[in-house]
């Protein structure tokens, strides 16, 4: 590889992983949003690594399954791909849980903390903090997903203000997915083909907005 390739790193869950709606699998990469961007921005001398995992949390530890809590996995992986000039980060939707009981304030405490260990190890990497989209109004009904509840919308529609102020305290790009795509009807909770089509448009349009990486 070039010595000018630009590393871009993709830190997330379930929706950067790219898992179906219809729990039937993985999308393939060129529908993943971060697959997307991989094959977009390939020509600009830009390699983007996918780094996404289903039930990823921010600060939370999972009971059942374990290997889920990003602020374990964020170091070593910028170590493992470095030197990273990019983060992509966007998580909080596992946050929301039941299980959990966190606030949005207490998920955005989680984002900071992540935020505050990709630093210690790259001051100057640059960061796109994602804001994740909303929960479907209807994810904790009967037929959904159980280890969400009724708060658990409401924390998730919660998180781009509290997401936007994180950003503007460490000097991190901003984009609420939120504002650009929403839920598959199918489970309520994770992005469609379309969905992954308008955030890797959005993001497309972060990085053409920058002079660099």
């Amino acid at each position: 590889m070039s010595d000018n390739i630009k590393t871009v790193l993709c830190f997330g869950d379930s929706n950067t992983y790219g898992l179906k709606p219809d729990n039937s699998g993985r999308y393939p990469s060129d529908v993943r949003w971060s697959g997307i961007l991989k094959s977009k921005l390939l020509n600009k001398n830009i390699e983007v690594i996918e780094e996404g995992l289903v039930g990823r949390t921010t600060v939370f530890e999972d009971s059942v399954r374990p290997g889920r809590k990003g602020l374990d996995y964020i170091g070593p992986l910028l170590e493992s791909h470095g030197p990273v000039d990019k983060l992509i980060l966007m998580l909080g939707t596992n946050d929301c849980k039941t299980l959990y009981k966190a606030s949005p304030r207490v998920i955005a405490f989680g984002i900071e903390r992540i935020i505050k260990s990709a630093r210690a190890i790259n001051q100057d990497i640059e960061i796109l903090l994602i804001s994740p989209i909303h929960l479907g109004d209807d994810v904790w009904k009967e037929g959904f997903d159980p280890e969400f509840n009724k708060e658990s919308v409401e924390v998730s529609k919660k998180l781009k203000d509290e997401y936007r102020e994180i950003a503007r305290k460490y000097n991190c790009d901003f984009l609420a997915a939120s504002d650009v795509a929403k839920p598959s009807g199918i489970d309520q909770e994770h992005l469609s083909e379309e969905g992954h089509r308008s955030l890797a448009e959005a993001v497309i349009r972060n990085f053409a907005d920058k002079t660099a990486v």
